[in-house]
């Protein structure tokens, strides 16, 4: 009887370890893993602004060809590093002729700066899904600290088991402060396009493996 005790004691004794190790392998490996970089899937997402027109009205407009990373060391993406651009002759705003005013030396100058360019300096994260992004944004050959409220949408894993984070990024800049300098006016005086542009991205991420 004394000797089935004492191996029934060993038993538990060793089950108890091998969950203790089990547990601690666990989490040694989410540790490891916590690290991750990812890419912009590019088909799920948008880069939209929106410039006020004659002072009356809103025209609204987007780039199509543009990319990203972000380098994540934590799961929640706080201190997350982030890179994007976009190509400014992918400009779309549904009419050809303002395009290609948009892409001249009056605003974008695209032959000569084809990229806009942003690197984020810190992305920390606020209450519940909401982040503010600080970053220096370069348009032309002007580089601005600019800051994006952001909206954390969740991570999912696709039907592919590909692993998807959604984000919204608003922000507003100066059009001016970047020598998009056009600035004609209205017969009472008024500014024909806006200088205050307002950003939306609405980004998807894809893991990367």
């Amino acid at each position: 009887m004394k000797k089935t005790a004492v191996l029934i004691a060993l038993f538990i004794a060793s089950l108890s370890g091998t969950a203790h190790a089990q547990k601690a392998g666990t989490k040694a490996t989410t540790e490891t893993n916590a690290p991750a970089s990812w890419a912009v899937d590019v088909s799920h997402s948008a880069v939209k602004f929106t410039v006020s027109h004659l002072m009356v009205s809103e025209v609204e407009g987007r780039f199509k060809m543009f990319g990203g990373t972000v380098n994540a060391t934590s799961a929640d993406f706080n201190n997350a590093t982030i890179k994007f651009d976009a190509d400014v002759n992918s400009i779309n705003t549904d009419n050809d002729m303002r395009d290609n005013h948009l892409k001249g030396d009056d605003f974008f100058n695209a032959e000569k700066f084809p990229k806009m360019t942003f690197v984020s300096t810190s992305f920390r994260k606020g209450k519940g899904s909401a982040y503010t992004l600080e970053g220096n944004l370069t348009i032309r050959d002007v580089t601005k600290k600019v800051t994006f409220a952001v909206n954390y949408g969740g991570t999912m894993k696709d039907p592919y088991g590909n692993i998807k984070a959604g984000f919204k990024a608003t922000g507003k800049i100066s059009r001016k402060a970047y020598n998009l300098k056009w600035s004609a006016v209205t017969e009472a005086g008024g500014a024909v396009v806006g200088d205050e542009v307002s950003m939306t991205l609405n980004i998807e991420l894809t893991k990367q493996k």
